[in-house]
Formats: C-alpha cells, structure tokens, sequence
C-alpha cells in the first residue's frame, strides 16, 4: 500500500490564499497553518485546480509502491481502457462506413458519386467539420465533465449515422456526413485528455496505441461485416436482384448507427470524468490515482486560462513540429483509406476480394502500430522510431508508381506494397502520445491539441482531393506527393529530435538532473517547470 510521509495525505490542509506574494519564488507561495509544515516545500495553492487540491498531497512524500501501482493501473485498465478502445473502435467503424459502401451499390443510386472529385468531398467535408469545431471542442473538454460529454456525442453521431440510410442526393449526403464529423471531433482530444490524466508518462504511449490501432480493427471486421451486409439484395442491385426491402448500403448504416446508440448510454452510466469524480472507487483509492500521475509533471485538471500559456504555445517550435508530423501522415492516410476499395478493385480484385483484402490492411495497421509501441518502450526512443517505419511506406510507394500490372505475379506484388505504405501509421500515433507526454500547463496543452487537430483536419480534408479522375488506377500524382510528404517528415523528425535533445542538457545544465515532483500539479508549462523532461 502506499505510505504517506506526511499527515496532509489524509486530507487537504488548510490554506491561506495571500496574493500578495504572487512575486516571491514559487516555492515559498503555499503557505500551511501548521508551522512545521512551513518549512516544507509544498504545492502552490494558488495555481492548483480545487477539485484536484481535495485529493492531492500538499508535498510529493507519498510513496506508492510497485504493486500497488500495478493495483492502481489495473483499475484503470479495467474501468477507463475499454471504453477508451471499444469508441474509438465505433468512431472509426462509423466514419469508415462509406469506404466500404462505395462497392455496395450507394455510387449506382447516386451517380454522381461516381465522379471522384464527388465521392473525396464525402470525406473532406468531415474534416471541415473538425477543422471549424475542434477549438470549441477542446475548450468545452476542460470544462465540462469529460465521460457526460463524450456520452452525449456518441449518441449524437450515431444518430446522424442511422439518417445516411435516407440520403439518396449528394448535398443531403454531404450534410449528414459534415454532421458526423462535428460530433465525432469529440474522439481524439477527449482521449489524449483522458490518457494524460489516468495514466503515467512512461504508460501513455502504449494507452495511445491502444485505442488508435482500432482504426485496423475497423478494417478488420469491417471487411468481414461489409461482406455480410452486401449479401443483401434490394430490386435495384445489379446484376443480381433480391427481394430484401431496403438496400445493404442503408442496412449497414442503421445497423452501425444503433449499435453505436446503445454503447453511448453504456458509456454515461460506466465511465468516470477523472480520478477524482470517479465514484466506482474508494476515497483512498482517489488519492493514490491523483498521485500516481503527479509526476507525469503535466498537471491532472485546470479550468483556469493563462494567457501567458497560449503565448508560449504559439511560439514553440515543438508545437509546430506535432501539426507538420499529422499533415505529413494524414494526407496520405485518408486519401487512401477514402480509396482502399477504389484501388484494389482497380487491381483486377472482385466486390468479394476487395472487402476481404481490407481484413489484412486492418492487420497491417494494427502491427503497426503494436510493434512501434514494443520499439518506443524497449528502448525508448520516439522519434527514431517514427524514422524506421517510414522505411517501408517509400519502398511500398516507390513500387506501385514504377511495377506494371502485368501478371497474378505483379498483381500479388502490388497489393504487398500497397500493405506496407501504411506503416507510416506509427508515426501518427506516436506524434499524438508525445503531445500529450511534451507539453505542460492545461492552457498550453489545450491549445497545443487543438492546433494538432486542426493540422490533422486540414491533413485529412485534403488527402481525397489528390485522387484525380484521370490519375486511376494507379493514381501517380497522388503518391507522388506522398512521397514528398514522407521525405519532409524525415527532415521534421530530425529537427524534434535535436530541438528537444537541446532543451533537456539545458536544463540539467542550469537546475540539474534531480527531478523534485513537489510541483506536479501546479499548472506549469513544460518550459517553466524546472523539473520537466522532454521525451524524444
């Protein structure tokens, strides 16, 4: 269990607010009632979140063991991880869908879907929609409870999943699909938000992967639920006509919209809005999970907007360097999950094969992904990580723009190549993971995850529009600028490499190596905070 070195564990002490000390050293502004408390290096009242205050020790003396901390991430584990994964998991089924309906018949019932420019703008209008709401989004993120929030989204977007079924002209298409784009922009910095606050620092990479590596998932069984649904024939299919009443393109999305209905209810009444909200565990337990994550040194939880805090955000460079790693990867990654099934049905596959071959693309994500996570926690480096799986996406690029589609040879081939492009996928991920592990102060956070998404809105709105109707098949044009995506993303990784190598010796330089985590919560910024190191 763990051992309090302090009585303040028990509860908070009592304090005494004095503004006027606002200019003294940050280590002498908390001041305690008790006077032998007042020798002692405490957290600065004035700066910490209230609720966070109520759990959290006045000094950072409480030890928690080993096993009890492997009890504490178990917890989490238990109560926060799956729903975390199993949304997401729904997130990328649902904005996925369409991918998979464009073989089912919804380009036949609507043919101007058939014209490329048409069928990508389904996919940008989503990130639009991101793109215009994601700041709102953030901002309502830190201040409201989280889990009630993502709640209501999930079944707001479901929702609006179930009324594609009555699109059969492309402006009401185009409307529902900027609709779920609007409430599923929820998704991703609710997670970032909820990986910083329940886990530690050294954990969030591998929580990051976790839940973003259901995008394979959505492939996997995608394909295989997307096969099954085009089982279904309606008067209108051709060649072969059935009696079914509705089509498979509408059955999949009434299906998909209420299943993910149900699991928003599930997750209002299960998940818990931080560890200190969290009434599925005990008053001790709270405590020990505040704790836990005090030296992540990012801070748990802050309503308050410090301007000096948006000021810096705007004028560090990492933050900058996190926007140009989601362009770099995103432009590729939804052009070609917009066009997978486009592609490969191009590559002489039949309806059969195609939804079937993206069970192997999902796995390919999912390795991906995975074995990034293993290399980042074994030896712990990042960026070089994320240098190593773009290795494949250029020999897999490169391949498909020069190999002719001659033979069953050439053909195996392709589509082998078309596979490892994806492994650029761990450069995404791990992009994300190191926001949230790099930059300290909530004002600071917020505005450096807002801007992130903002670069993987305008990343993946824009990656369809490189598909041009005369480029098809093989679509040269758009790989080509891939590969120029991938070469600027090197040059990206180097520079956040050395920018963030740089600022570590200069801080151990000027404050030296020993990390005091006395001032975990006191919302500071990575670069105010003499004790934070950056992970690179």
């Amino acid at each position: 269990m763990a051992v309090p070195t302090h009585e303040a564990v028990a509860a908070s002490p009592t304090i005494v607010h004095d503004s006027s000390l606002g200019k003294k050293d940050i280590n002498q502004v908390e001041r305690v009632l008790s006077m032998e408390d007042e020798k002692v290096d405490h957290i600065n009242y004035d700066r910490i979140d209230d609720e966070v205050a109520k759990y959290a020790n006045a000094t950072s003396d409480v030890v928690i063991t080993e096993e009890e901390n492997r009890r504490l991430k178990r917890l989490v584990d238990k109560r926060v991880l799956p729903v975390m994964v199993f949304t997401y998991f729904l997130q990328a089924l649902d904005k996925g869908t369409m991918s998979f309906t464009s073989i089912m018949g919804i380009r036949d019932d609507i043919p101007v879907l058939k014209d490329n420019h048409y069928w990508g703008w389904l996919t940008t209008c989503i990130y639009i929609a991101v793109l215009v709401v994601e700041y709102p989004t953030n901002w309502t993120i830190q201040r409201v409870p989280i889990a009630k929030y993502l709640g209501f989204n999930i079944l707001a977007w479901s929702t609006v999943l179930c009324c594609h079924a009555l699109c059969f002209s492309f402006p009401a298409l185009v409307s529902i699909r900027t609709l779920l784009g609007i409430f599923e922009a929820v998704c991703q910095p609710a997670f970032l938000i909820m990986s910083s606050i329940w886990y530690k620092r050294e954990e969030q990479a591998q929580v990051v992967t976790y839940w973003y590596m259901m995008n394979g998932a959505q492939q996997i069984c995608g394909g295989l639920l997307a096969y099954a649904f085009s089982q279904i024939r309606h008067p209108s299919y051709k060649p072969n006509p059935g009696n079914a009443a509705i089509r498979s393109w509408q059955a999949i999305f009434i299906t998909y919209g209420m299943i993910s209905f149900c699991w928003g209810l599930f997750v209002l009444y299960w998940l818990p809005d931080s560890p200190m909200r969290a009434k599925c565990f005990s008053e001790e337990d709270k405590k020990l999970l505040v704790e836990r994550v005090r030296s992540n040194q990012t801070g748990l939880q802050n309503k308050k907007f410090r301007s000096y805090q948006l000021k810096e955000a705007l004028l560090d460079p990492q933050t900058y360097c996190y926007m140009l790693i989601q362009i770099c990867t995103t432009i590729p990654t939804s052009g070609l999950g917009a066009f997978y099934q486009i592609i490969i049905k191009g590559l002489s596959f039949s309806v059969l094969e195609t939804q079937l071959l993206a069970m192997v693309l999902g796995a390919v994500i999912i390795a991906t992904l995975m074995g990034s996570a293993w290399m980042t926690k074994k030896w712990n480096q990042n960026l070089i990580t994320m240098g190593v799986f773009l290795i494949p996406s250029f020999i897999g690029t490169i391949v498909i723009m020069t190999v002719k589609n001659t033979n069953t040879g050439t053909r195996a081939g392709l589509l082998i190549s078309y596979w490892i492009v994806f492994t650029f996928w761990a450069a995404q991920g791990l992009g994300m993971s190191m926001l949230t592990r790099n930059v300290g102060g909530q004002t600071k956070k917020s505005v450096c995850i807002t801007m992130n998404f903002l670069a993987w809105c305008g990343g993946n709105a824009a990656g369809p529009q490189i598909f041009f109707n005369g480029d098809a098949p093989r679509y040269r044009k758009a790989l080509s600028i891939h590969l120029g995506c991938y070469s600027f993303l090197v040059l990206v990784i180097i520079f956040l490499r050395f920018n963030l190598t740089m600022r570590n010796k200069k801080k151990d330089a000027e404050f030296g190596t020993e990390v005091n985590t006395t001032h975990g919560f006191d919302d500071l910024t990575d670069r105010e905070n003499p004790n934070f190191r950056y992970v690179y």
